[in-house]
């Protein structure tokens, strides 16, 4: 999830702690659970900083070994004893529990992302990523600032969110439903699909649809119930050539195929350069697709510069391969 969402479910978090008799015993140690459970539902996003490197770290590594199962055991330990050393007088199971549990909300949830994470590591690498929820999704957050306010203006905290968490739970199955139901619709479209990939998008009754089959891409959205098919595209298989092959080395372009699972590739030949191009069919925008990596070579298929992210515009790309080389 986004950033401000996990705040509001750390907070969320410290209001149910309240219940635990241990914690309600006195306002201090409620507030350092409080503090500890919103610095726990942040802490796994630590590796965003990554960004400030190149995309190519950040797409890696994001939601990678932070997210995993020795760091979801580690991070409270760590947070625990900082709080600890300011406060010795608070019970610390009690404190580790609570903070425990919202280090582990923040990586389940992130699961429903289209996105996912490699919460399994070191077991597996393998990416979770269930496409249920958008990494946004306004009615949780809106729920929880609902909540929050209701706990300002004197509601049981405890109760609160407990009983706003019973609406989310229902929330996620009437996802999940839904989701399935968009399968078999798009199955029935295109029968012979050998993948199907549908993620959700900030509006909830909006979702975006990528497919293949043995000699196809197919992108197309959903509203309600309602699927369509926007863009075809034959699959051309990713030729061994001297060109590919070289611009294959570059570490743009390598994040990027280690990332996106359906993608289409172009080869431009200038008179001085070559221009490769890799872009994701699953975040179609307005008849665009963004998520790109490009990489451009001489000649002697030396790389000149590459890049990869989120593009909205031809002259902001050219601008991006100017100014960040190999």
């Amino acid at each position: 999830m986004d950033t401000g969402t996990h705040i509001v479910m750390g907070v969320a978090i410290g209001g149910i702690a309240t219940l635990d008799p241990v914690i309600s015993e006195s306002s201090a140690t409620a507030t350092s659970v409080l503090i500890a459970t919103i610095i726990g539902s942040q802490i796994p996003d630590i590796d965003t900083v990554l960004k400030l490197k190149n995309n190519a770290v950040y797409i890696r590594n994001h939601r990678g070994i932070t997210h995993s199962i020795p760091a979801i055991i580690l991070w409270p330990m760590l947070i625990v004893g900082g709080i600890y050393l300011f406060n010795p007088e608070i019970n610390l199971l009690h404190l580790w529990m609570w903070t425990q549990l919202a280090v582990f909300l923040h990586v389940f949830v992130d699961i429903f992302n289209a996105y996912g994470t490699q919460a399994l590591r070191p077991f597996s690498k393998k990416w979770l990523a269930l496409g249920i929820i958008n990494t946004f999704d306004p009615f949780i957050f809106i729920l929880h600032v609902i909540a929050i306010v209701a706990w300002v203006f004197g509601a049981s905290p405890g109760y609160t969110f407990l009983g706003m968490y019973a609406v989310i739970f229902a929330y996620y199955i009437h996802r999940v439903l839904y989701k399935r139901k968009l399968i078999q619709i798009v199955q029935e479209l295109i029968p012979d699909a050998t993948e199907i990939i549908i993620a959700p998008t900030m509006k909830n009754s909006e979702w975006r649809i990528a497919v293949m089959n043995s000699h196809q891409f197919f992108v197309g959205r959903a509203k309600r119930l309602n699927v369509q098919i926007l863009d075809q595209f034959n699959r051309v298989p990713v030729p061994e050539t001297a060109v590919l092959k070289a611009a294959k080395q570059d570490s743009n372009l390598s994040a990027f195929l280690s990332f996106s699972p359906v993608y289409r590739w172009e080869l431009d030949d200038y008179e001085d350069h070559y221009e490769v191009r890799f872009i994701d069919l699953r975040y179609r925008s307005n008849g665009h697709y963004p998520f790109v990596a490009v990489v451009k070579l001489d000649k002697e298929l030396n790389i000149l510069s590459s890049y990869t992210g989120w593009i909205y515009s031809e002259e902001k790309l050219k601008k991006k391969l100017e100014i960040i080389p190999n």
